[in-house]
């Protein structure tokens, strides 16, 4: 019976494997072919979220638990606080810094499409346990017996790839200073001498009749102003640009008040009329 457990499959298991399996392979081909980095990565989010629905449906409760809050709750949320932060366009996938690197990863996803390929032949020509049995001692020490017995050299090899990787990115991201910093006195005077924008930089929308921090702040004869924006949207050409739409509202709104205060413009000649009265 045990084993027969192992090789049968119920109808709500089958449902939920087919439901959530499709969803999970929709999101990562959304997570490849995406051009935003943001939408990516919150298509990454959901198909890691899916997979630790998969763990916990097979009895893995500590991958399951780890998938949740390692992977999806602290790495890729803190991939896509990142990416919202900097800014990633798609311009920046085009520029190759490193020559080959596209023939590289298109090997390594051979080489691991490869061995995904065998792994799964390998475990469909073997018999299962059941999860009673591989759970027997708890699933927290099933997962340390093996990882420390029979995959204790594959788990060594992984951290040693981790750990090399998290290095690699400090020292590209690290760069190191050839001068004295400046100091912000040396700096105000760098601007005076060059004839910069002395002042603080005005707020985003102000006389705009908005403060949205895509939209150009006007100045007072109604032109926008560029300093009023980030040069990020400036280069990303996200820009609203709502000078007109700001001038004619500000028109209307001059309209209403002098049909509600029943002001008329003043001509010249009663200003003439005015002075002659005095004298």
């Amino acid at each position: 019976m045990t084993q027969l457990a192992a090789y049968s499959t119920s109808t709500g298991e089958a449902f939920q494997f087919w439901v959530l399996g499709t969803v999970a392979v929709i999101g990562a081909l959304c997570t490849v072919f995406m051009k935003k980095a943001v939408h990516s990565a919150l298509c990454l989010a959901g198909t890691m979220i899916i997979l630790a629905v998969f763990y916990l449906a097979n009895g893995a409760y500590f991958l399951g638990v780890v998938q949740i809050v390692v992977y999806t709750g602290a790495i890729m949320m803190l991939f896509l606080f990142v990416v919202m932060l900097v800014g990633v366009t798609a311009a920046d996938s085009l520029k190759e810094t490193i020559k080959g690197q596209r023939w590289l990863a298109l090997l390594c996803g051979l080489g691991f499409g490869i061995l995904l390929v065998a792994g799964i032949g390998n475990a469909s020509l073997k018999e299962f346990n059941g999860l009673a049995q591989a759970n027997a001692n708890g699933n927290v020490e099933g997962i340390a017996t093996l990882l420390f017995t029979k995959y204790v050299f594959a788990f060594e090899i992984t951290g040693a790839l981790l750990i090399t990787a998290a290095v690699g990115a400090m020292v590209l991201t690290h760069r190191e200073r050839t001068e004295r910093a400046k100091t912000q006195r040396e700096l105000a005077e760098e601007r005076v001498r060059e004839g910069k924008h002395l002042p603080p930089l005005p707020a985003p929308g102000v006389y705009a009749r908005h403060n949205a921090v895509d939209i150009a702040g006007l100045l007072p004869d109604g032109t926008p102003s560029d300093l009023t924006v980030s040069k990020t949207l400036r280069e990303r050409g996200q820009i609203r640009d709502v000078s007109a739409e700001a001038l004619n509202d500000l028109k209307a709104l001059e309209q209403r008040a002098e049909e509600r205060l029943e002001r008329t413009p003043i001509e010249p000649s009663t200003f003439k009329r005015a002075e002659e009265a005095s004298k």
